[in-house]
Formats: structure tokens, sequence, C-alpha cells
């Protein structure tokens, strides 16, 4: 396999919905409005179809397990053909699906941990896999792998150690993706703006002032989920935010970044904070991009992750153009990145883990599962099934690929370090501080100063 074909398959899996053309016993993908219930029944109805095969004669003892993930429609939808397709070919497996907004999902895996009564599978994120690793709350899988039960051999290694803690392989990574920038381009080109790749945050406001002045189409720079859009610009002034026991930026540094907020809804050309109380912030779904019925309650772009695209786009409204391109930073070469996206974990409360193990191994080799995943959440590290989903591409699907390639991955630095124990809690004040900043109880400096002293306090309590 070519370097360039082994990077086209890694790129090329960040691409959702439309990449494969079928699942074995899978449905086609529900309409952008169709309700997470609908998944949730399905999940309920496979899981009893499962136990009935089991208790009918299925081959082997009789196994349960809950998987848990956070995602769109198109993932959720995705990841139950794939649960329904590994019970047909198991019947004695039983499988509840769960899954979950982003914020919600690691609230509810908080929760969860405390009782311990974790699911068995969950989908891990960089960001916290140290954490769960240091707070023992993540089997390793150094021993299915010497036994067989996960196959690495086809693997690709540098993926292997991110999910290897102090030596620990924990965590099976499903993907890589860049941060992305996606806009609507006939927003744009009725304003007669032409966006760059790699813009600097001077032009990027600058053409949100005049993409609003020209259309009234406002901008919504992650209001609500914007400390990872902040640690993105701090590492332009190269700073990790997220120290172990302390935010390492000084308040020089970050109260710019508020002042930007502030001056953007006094000037009027960023949404308005009221316009997201009746939203479900984070979700694509209710994202200002595709969502709302007025250009003063929609933004002209919505920062997400290469991988979103294809799940962006089938909540486009008629007559919408999505495109991509990265993140604007006052250095967009030290702020931009590629994150090896996602993984697969078992917990250490898992009641079989080498039967979890075998459906991750599944996951992750089999072409049927990967026809089901349609790789929404990225590449599979099995080089073979590289080369099988890469096959797959369609026209649209090449945009991921061509701006991975050649826009994001020349274009970065090194990646951070996953966050420390306490940044959950530290995102958390950063969250409540900006709001306070955004509807004018404190000032820019205040919002900076407060942050840096109640999260570093948060932090701090978690490093012992």
């Amino acid at each position: 396999m070519t370097k360039r074909k082994l990077f086209a398959g890694i790129l090329a899996a960040c691409t959702g919905a439309g990449l494969l053309a079928g699942c074995g016993g899978g449905n086609a993908a529900q309409s952008s409005g169709a309700a997470d219930s609908t998944a949730s029944a399905s999940a309920s109805a496979s899981a009893s179809e499962a136990a009935t095969k089991a208790s009918s004669g299925g081959s082997g003892d009789a196994v349960s397990m809950v998987f848990a993930w956070w995602g769109n429609q198109v993932r959720n939808e995705n990841t139950q053909n794939a649960i329904n397709l590994y019970m047909q070919e198991n019947p004695n497996v039983q499988i509840e699906g769960q899954f979950s907004q982003w914020g919600d999902y690691w609230q509810k895996l908080a929760t969860l941990s405390a009782g311990n009564n974790l699911p068995d599978v969950i989908q891990q994120d960089y960001a916290y896999v140290e954490q769960y690793t240091n707070s023992d709350q993540l089997y390793p899988l150094d021993e299915f792998v010497k036994d067989g039960t996960i196959d690495t051999s086809k693997w690709n290694q540098s993926m292997i150690d991110a999910g290897t803690v102090d030596g620990k392989f924990v965590a099976v990574c499903n993907g890589i993706n860049a941060p992305a920038l996606m806009y609507d381009k006939a927003i744009t080109d009725a304003a007669g703006v032409t966006i760059k790749d790699n813009m600097t945050l001077d032009e990027f406001i600058e053409v949100s002032r005049t993409i609003y002045e020209k259309t009234g189409y406002k901008t919504n720079l992650s209001y609500g989920i914007a400390d990872g859009l902040f640690s993105y610009w701090m590492r332009a002034e190269g700073v990790v935010m997220f120290g172990k026991d302390k935010i390492q930026c000084t308040k020089e540094q970050l109260a710019p970044y508020f002042q930007m907020y502030v001056d953007g809804f006094k000037d009027g050309w960023m949404i308005e904070p009221a316009v997201f109380a009746d939203r479900s912030i984070g979700t694509v779904e209710q994202d200002a991009l595709t969502y709302g019925d007025s250009p003063d309650t929609r933004s002209w772009c919505a920062f997400q992750w290469s991988n979103m695209y294809i799940a962006v786009c089938n909540n486009a409204q008629e007559g919408q153009n999505i495109q991509m391109t990265t993140w604007p930073s006052k250095d967009p070469k030290k702020s931009n990145f590629l994150k090896a996206g996602q993984f697969f974990s078992i917990s250490r409360d898992a009641k079989n883990p080498k039967e979890a193990a075998k459906f991750i191994n599944w996951l992750i080799n089999d072409e049927g599962a990967n026809d089901c995943l349609k790789g929404e959440r990225g590449i599979p590290m099995n080089s073979d099934i590289a080369d099988y989903v890469v096959k797959k591409l369609t026209e649209k699907d090449q945009l991921i690929y061509t701006y991975v390639e050649d826009v994001a991955a020349p274009n970065s630095s090194n990646i951070n370090p996953p966050d420390p124990a306490g940044a959950s809690e530290a995102k958390s004040v950063f969250n409540k501080v900006f709001e306070q900043v955004a509807y004018g109880q404190m000032t820019a400096e205040q919002g900076a100063e407060q942050f840096i002293t109640e999260g570093s306090a948060a932090l701090a309590a978690k490093a012992g």
C-alpha cells in the first residue's frame, strides 16, 4: 500500500452517511427530521430479538453488553445497523445501544462511573482518555492483543500509540479528523466574499462584518461550547490552555478573545446569546449554520470537524452550498492540528471484557461492520479495510479527503497532550464565565481573570 493510498484511506473515512452503499441487514438512513426515539425503539427491538435468539438455541453462552456513544442522527443510525448485524452474526449476543449528544454523554458517564456502572463498551475522545485511564475506569486491552482476540496486525502503529497511556493500550482509534470551518458558499457569494484557507482571525472578523452588512447573516463562534475554540486560539499564543494543575494562559492573552465576543454582539455581526436559549447547543441538527428561519438567527459558518461534513450537509436547508476551510487564528499553522478523533474502549465495569473485545475487533476489522459504519467516525486502522473504504468514495466525500490532505495536514502543528484530570470541571467554569461575559454581567478582563482563578482551582483539586 503506497503512502498516498494509506493516507487517502485514513482521510476518506472522515466522510459520513454517503460513503458506503449499504450495510448487511441494515435499514436506509432516516430523514434529517427523524427523532432519536425511533433509533431508541430500534435498539430495544433489536435487543429483544437477540435475547429471543439466544434463548432459542444460539451458539455459545448468552452474552449481554451495553455500547454507549455520542453522536448525531447519522451516527446513531449507522451504529445501530452495525449492532444489528453483529447480533445477527452472533445470535447468542445481546447488545443494547445507548447514545447521547456530546454534553449529555460525558455527564452520564460521570454519573455511571460514580456508581461503578459504566457501559461495557464506550466511545472515548482523545481529551478524556488519559483522565479515564488515570482514574482506573478503562480496561487494558493488551491481554486481548496478546491472545489474538484483537488483531492489530494491519493497524497503524501511531494510532495504537495514541490510545496507549502509561504503557497500557486502553483505546482503539477509529478516525483521524481536523478542525473544519463549515460555511454556506451561497451566502458568501451573495456578499461578494471569497473564503480562503488559513484565514487569520482579523481576516475572519472582517469577512464576518462584510457578510452581515451585505446579507444580514450573522456569525456564531461556537456560542456555549467555545472552550475548544479558545484552546485552539491559545495554541497561536504558544500556550496549552489546560495544564495539570492550572490554566496556563495569562489574563492579557485571554481577555482580547472574550472582548471579540463583546464587540461582536455590540456591533451586530455576531448572533445574540438569546437566540440559543431554546436550542440544544452543540448539536448539528440545531446549529445556526443550518437551523433558523431568518438571517438574524442564522450563521454563515459553523466551527466543526472534518468528519461532520456529511451530517452538516444532511441538515442543510434548500439552496445552501456547504463548503469547508480551516478555523481562523492569529497563527493558523500553530493553531491547527490533526486529531485521532475517537476511540472505542472497554470499561472497568464490563461484565465480560473478552466479549467486548471481540465486538471492538469486529467493528474495526470487518468489512460488513464498515459497510454499516460508513466511515462516519473515521477510518479503521486495518489497512485492508482502509483499501476497502477508499474504493467507496463519492464525489462529495472527495471534498473531505482533499481538505484534510491538501489543506489541514500541510498546515498543522503537533496536537496538545490529552487534557488532564479536572479539565472537565475547568471547562464548566469556562462556559459559566463565558455566558456572564456574553450577557454583559462582567467585562472581558473580569471574565478572563475569573476563569483563570476558578479553572486553575478545578484543575489543582484533581491533580492531587
